[in-house]
């Protein structure tokens, strides 16, 4: 591989003018200028990234934390973050935690010591690490999707409350009267928000006196949600409704309905949440309450980018608005004769 030494033997020049043209950082003839290209393009000759931004100071690189990649709704969100930050001439380092709190703090202290300009997190739930680590980092951080009240930091996430409202508002409107709720883990902000709203939306409709026998707690995966909706339909009153607080649980949910010869959505309704793209091919394509995943993966890379350049010096919140699509998961309630 050719090095700096190499261009500038065969360009005539010192690697000093070597790296002003390379680098813009001082004026160079035309003529030099064109001797030194050339002589970069015939030695296939790559600058050091790590040098340049010894010197800029800038790495050009966003290092990004998700839970689980093999989650659609996390590689939504990272297609839009990676598309663009390419736009704005950034690279992204992805790190998977795989919902392991050992392995985030793992990755937090690697994005610590490596020169990356910025960091976007999807925190996993439980690391009492958690806190000490987001404090330390010493680079403009964006959380997404999951608030940490405790640190003081961007945030970028949809209205979870209001979305689980929206959710449960729609079986209501049914008729639905027996509305479940099979939820994800409560130690996460978002997840505690949409069990929030269906309880307030049934507690609005005069529905909440049996809300505590009808909460039911999984981990936001497919497996997860198939075995709870097992439980769920075992339960002594099965209800006529649910609302699932992901789209991959309630998949889950749907294919253990299909098992077990529940037919959705003519014997129970199931409406989701997040919108993934896998959601309008299920069959029964998914009711759902959709987050808008382009905008929220293109807010959190402005914000980085913001202090990144020195725009902005105070943390502030974007808070977008989910929409429900109806799709044919829910139906109107049907009581049994």
């Amino acid at each position: 591989m050719a090095s700096i030494k190499d261009v500038a033997l065969k360009a005539n020049v010192s690697t000093t003018t070597v790296s002003h043209v390379v680098n813009s950082t001082r004026f160079v003839s035309d003529k030099v200028r064109h001797e030194v290209e050339l002589a970069i393009r015939e030695l296939n000759y790559v600058p050091s990234a790590v040098a340049r931004s010894l010197k800029s100071k800038s790495t050009k690189t966003i290092g990004m934390l998700i839970p689980n990649c093999s989650n659609p709704y996390f590689a939504e969100i990272v297609r839009s973050v990676e598309d663009h930050c390419f736009g704005a001439g950034y690279a992204l380092i992805l790190c998977n935690t795989d919902d392991d709190p050992h392995r985030q703090a793992a990755y937090l202290q690697v994005i610590s010591e490596k020169r990356i300009d910025g960091a976007i997190i999807i925190s996993t739930g439980e690391d009492k690490d958690l806190l000490r680590l987001l404090k330390g980092l010493s680079v403009p951080t964006v959380l997404l999707d999951r608030e940490i009240k405790e640190v003081d930091c961007d945030l970028v996430e949809t209205a979870h409350l209001q979305g689980a409202m929206m959710a449960t508002e729609h079986l209501i409107e049914l008729g639905h009267r027996r509305i479940a709720c099979l939820a994800g883990p409560t130690n996460l902000n978002s997840s505690a928000q949409r069990i929030e709203g269906w309880l307030a939306a049934l507690a609005k409709s005069g529905l909440g006196a049996e809300a505590s026998h009808l909460l039911w707690q999984s981990d936001f995966s497919s497996q997860g949600g198939f075995a709870t909706m097992q439980s769920i339909l075992r339960s002594p009153e099965v209800p006529s409704a649910v609302f699932v607080c992901n789209d991959l649980m309630c998949i889950g949910a749907l294919s253990a309905a299909h098992q077990a010869g529940v037919r959705v959505p003519q014997d129970i309704s199931l409406i989701g949440f997040d919108d993934i793209e896998l959601a309008r091919f299920a069959s029964p394509a998914l009711s759902t309450i959709a987050q808008p995943k382009h905008r929220i993966g293109i807010a959190a890379v402005d914000m980085v980018l913001e202090r990144i350049q020195g725009d902005r010096v105070q943390a502030r919140q974007v808070i977008l608005q989910p929409e429900l699509i109806v799709r044919n998961s829910t139906a109107r309630f049907n009581p049994k004769e």
